[in-house]
């Protein structure tokens, strides 16, 4: 597993050169919630594509 900095300083490089301060800050941003995101998956697991669609069918429908 790659460390914070090494994931930022490659983020850094694929994001253009004019990318401002609050450029940076969404793109890490994204990259936080992204990473909580997956751990909390690992940590608690996921629904399928099925249930989530029923979850969100009912949702919509109610």
């Amino acid at each position: 597993m790659s460390t914070a900095k090494a994931e930022v300083a490659a983020m850094l490089a694929a994001i253009p050169e004019n990318s401002t301060l609050e450029d940076i800050r969404y793109h890490i941003d994204v990259m936080e919630r992204i990473t909580r995101s997956l751990e909390r998956v690992r940590r608690e697991g996921a629904i399928s594509d099925d249930a989530a669609m029923k979850r969100l069918d009912k949702w919509l429908t109610d």
